[in-house]
Parts: C-alpha cells; structure tokens; sequence
C-alpha cells in the first residue's frame, strides 16, 4: 500500500519590493561582486555550474559517502523507494513519519518549486541529494535552538566588541552560498549544495523565503556567513562558513538577535556539529520537531528583504533568555 501523501498548500510567493533591498556602501559594493544591482539571471547562471569533470568527481565521492558504512545501510531503502517511484510516482509530499532507512529519507521531490519546498519545511522535511534525483529528508531527531537557550561565550562577545567585522543580511547570496559550497581545508570536497540547489534556493531567495547572513572584515571581504529558509517564526538554517576565526558565529549570533526580536521561536540546524552545539543547540525527537515548527510557523515572521537593525557592541551585550529576547529591542550604540 503507497504511503499517505500531504499535498502542499497553494500560497502566493511573498514578492520583494526594491525599496526592501539593502543599499550597500561603496566598501561593501567593491568587495560584494555578486551584489542585488546588474542581471541577476546572467550572474547565477555563471556561479551556479560546475564543469564535467567537477560533476563526475561529485557522484564518485558521493557514491563512496553512500557506500561507507553505517550509512550503506540506508541504500536497500533508497533503492525501493526509487523503484516504487519509477513504476508509480506520487503527488505532493511524502510522510515524513514513514521514512525507507536510517538515514531519514521518505520520498523524491518532484515538483521543486518554491511552494512545494515551503510546504515541506512546514511538515518538517528538507531536500538533500549529492547526485540523483532530490529527496525528501526527514531525520529521527533534529537539533535545533530555541532563542532563548542561545549560548553565546565570553571569549565571541569580546571578538564581536573589537569591532573588526560588519555583518549585513541579505546583501550577498550568490557569495554565501557558493563559499558554502566550496572547498574546505584537509577534506574532500563533496557538499550537497549543487548547481541545482543553488538555483532551487535563489529562486527562494529571490521570493523573499531565504536569507543570507554576511559578515565583512576591515578589508571589506567577505569571510564568513550563512543562509536559511525563513517559514512563518521558524529559521531553518542551511549552511554555514567562515574563512577567518569565529566569524560564522559573529554572523549568526547576530541573526539570532534578529530573529528573536522578531518573534521567531526556533531555528533548526539539522544534524548536531560542534559549531552549533556549543551555541546551544540540541536534539530533539521528529514528534516534538514537528510540533514545534507547526506552532512557529504559522506566526507571521518577517516578510521581504533583512537588514541588520543593531550593531556588534548590542548583540555582545544581550543575554538570551532576558528581558531583551521577550519582544523588548535593545536601541542600538550610537
């Protein structure tokens, strides 16, 4: 018997006005190439590609990610699923209580448009392939952050006070998210954010659903970041770098500030790292995960572009959990 299907609902993309877009200073322009101004479609299509030879070295590590035990486990549930699907493809989302493996996977995405994938985050599911068709992930357990539990230490606060970073919201997507993908130090370069991806995602950013965190040095480069997805009061962030010490958690501690003014009640950062889980993080059952994305997304977030509403010195200074982080903004430094 098939599994129960959730079909997404239809909602019309919340559109992005150009006055929500950032101004970005003449620093900030020369060293963000891939800025809002200029033909958006022409610059994606050149940063969102890999060559032959990049795609072929993808599905070869990727095959040998699958095949390294434990995770070669999950690849018997993979193949039926792919079977079932071929002979008798279904509409609309799968159960994300009704995964075929270890792994969490629960269906393929057929339909990734930016309404289907609003519709899976909002039953707690999340597309994830190296290769190969994209599937719908629905992990055992999530870990996640509630604002409030939000560890920010002594040794980040005195970073974000010296003052040598800027961070911006929103200012540089194409940026993050192909430093995201890039190469990491010591490690084979194998990431999930593909060329299809990074389009999936843009055309979410572009539909004011996925938001970019940037953090600046003195030099006005660009040296660490992140993005989500953004789904009523609930943030699911997707990905993470730094290319100078600490500054990814310059950036998203910023943005936690941010997002708890706002309202939002968690952000998922999916499968534990030490990053996150020494920000406060921690791992909850797919029962109470999806309960508790139920509830924040349907609370009105924060439509359109972001942009940074304090600075570095206020966001040191907050303590989570305070006065601060129950609706009640901090003016920013003069």
């Amino acid at each position: 018997m098939r599994a129960s299907r959730l079909r997404p609902p239809q909602r019309r993309a919340t559109p992005v006005m150009p006055s929500e877009t950032p101004p970005m200073s003449q620093t900030t322009a020369a060293a963000a190439p891939f800025g809002l101004a200029g033909d958006d479609g022409e610059r994606r299509r050149a940063l969102f590609q890999e060559t032959a030879a990049q795609r072929l070295q993808r599905i070869a590590l990727g095959t040998a990610w699958a095949l390294k035990p434990p995770r070669s486990r999950s690849l018997p549930g993979l193949a039926r699923l792919w079977l079932v699907d071929v002979v008798d493809p279904a509409d609309g989302l799968p159960d994300p209580d009704r995964t075929v493996n270890p792994f969490g996977t629960c269906g393929i995405v057929h339909d990734p448009g930016v309404e289907t994938l609003l519709a899976g985050y909002r039953e707690g599911l999340f597309p994830f392939a190296h290769f190969g068709p994209l599937k719908w992930v629905s992990p055992a357990e999530r870990c996640i952050l509630v604002l409030d539990e939000l560890h920010i230490a002594k040794r980040l606060r005195r970073q974000m006070r010296q003052g040598r970073y800027t961070v911006t919201f929103d200012r540089d997507f194409e940026g993050v998210i192909t430093s995201c993908a890039g190469r990491r130090e010591g490690r084979w370069h194998l990431t999930w954010i593909t060329p299809r991806i990074m389009r999936l995602y843009g055309d979410m950013f572009d539909a004011g659903h996925v938001h970019s965190f940037e953090v600046w040095n003195e030099a006005g480069a660009l040296v660490g970041g992140g993005y989500g997805v953004a789904v009523g009061g609930a943030f699911f962030t997707e990905s993470q770098f730094s290319h100078e010490a600490n500054t990814s958690k310059i950036g998203f501690t910023v943005l936690h500030w941010h997002l708890a003014q706002w309202g939002f009640r968690l952000d998922d950062g999916k499968w534990p790292t030490p990053t996150i889980l020494d920000m406060g993080f921690r791992s909850v059952p797919r029962a109470e995960f999806r309960a508790r994305v139920a509830e924040a997304a349907a609370l009105p977030g924060k439509p359109g572009r972001w942009t940074v509403e304090t600075d570095l010195k206020t966001v040191a200074a907050w303590q989570p959990g305070g006065e601060d982080a129950k609706g009640k903004k901090e003016p920013a430094n003069d």
